[in-house]
């Protein structure tokens, strides 16, 4: 293993307003009788939270974002501080914190619309100063954030030779494809590798809920089945795959190892209401994997458990 596995984060931090409903309302219509609840949230924050937790004592999170000067901002700091998380953010006075609203049912399928806020404005000097400051052994973004924060993150980890994970999402495929030769690892789901055209240099995580996990290389692909779980919640089931994964590269596990236990606590994520709730420590997870039957083909997640 790595001796001392860093994982910096470029991302969103987001405040997440949920209503949970008995069904999801069509369009046009009103759903009524919900119940209300405010949760932390953000792809970049829930990713920071699944690799520190992942991670615990082994190693540790750098989390990069910007939050606006408001009260939203200082609780999502305070929350990402509270699970042991490094900050690099940086404040921008004339943008609020991203939200994200959310609808859920009561099968756990969702509908989220985002504000990103402070997130649209990081800046590329404000990611490179902050990799340079932490000298991670990984770095993981997503989609949510500037175009231009995420290739500078990309043009670091290649002049640094540190490995490079994008989650391309909400899906920009130009952009995706620009970052080919840079990116170590792509996390997308299989509805994003279809708006790519199915084709990427380099080594490909493909997300496919109940199918599980196929691992797209240049020798061929490998896949990874899961785990029947009862889901409550699939916010932020990819998230805790992407940050559980990112922790598994950066302590140096083979693929298909990472790739497990991200399945494992993606899968774990979805049995608790909100993004971060359910997402697993690092002796849960190794104690699920401990009772884990032998990979066959015939376990399954909820449908969802790994997608979104």
């Amino acid at each position: 293993m790595t001796r001392h596995p860093r994982v910096a984060v470029v991302g969103a931090v987001n405040v997440d307003l949920v209503v949970q409903l008995e069904r999801l309302p069509g369009p046009g219509e009103t759903a009524t009788n919900g119940v209300f609840s405010q949760h932390q949230g953000g792809k970049g924050g829930n990713q920071a939270v699944a690799a520190a937790r992942a991670l615990a004592d082994a190693g540790d999170v750098v989390m990069i974002c910007s939050v606006g000067a408001d009260d939203l901002g200082q609780q999502a700091l305070e929350a990402l501080r509270a699970d042991g998380i490094t900050l690099e953010p940086a404040q921008v006075p004339d943008r609020p914190t991203g939200v994200a609203l959310i609808l859920v049912d009561q099968d756990g399928e969702n509908q989220i619309a985002v504000a990103p806020g402070a997130n649209e404005a990081m800046q590329p000097s404000v990611v490179r100063d902050a990799l340079d400051r932490s000298t991670p052994s990984v770095v993981l973004a997503s989609l949510e954030v500037s175009s231009v924060a995420v290739a500078e993150a990309a043009a670091w980890c290649d002049e640094q030779k540190v490995p490079f994970i994008l989650n391309p999402a909400p899906m920009n495929a130009a952009l995706v494809h620009s970052l080919e030769d840079q990116t170590a690892y792509l996390i997308p789901n299989e509805h994003e590798l279809e708006q790519l055209g199915g084709s990427f240099h380099g080594t490909v995580v493909e997300t496919r809920g109940a199918d599980g996990v196929t691992i797209h290389g240049p020798d061929g692909s490998e896949h990874v089945a899961a785990q029947m779980v009862d889901a409550v919640d699939t916010t932020g089931a990819g998230d805790c795959f992407s940050g559980v994964f990112a922790a598994g590269i950066a302590e140096g596990r083979t693929l298909p190892e990472a790739v497990q236990r991200a399945i494992v606590a993606a899968a774990m994520s979805v049995t608790v209401t909100g993004a971060r709730e359910g997402m697993p420590d690092r002796s849960r997870i190794d104690e699920r994997l401990s009772h884990r039957p032998a990979v066959d083909g015939s376990q399954e997640l909820h449908p969802d458990a790994t997608r979104h």
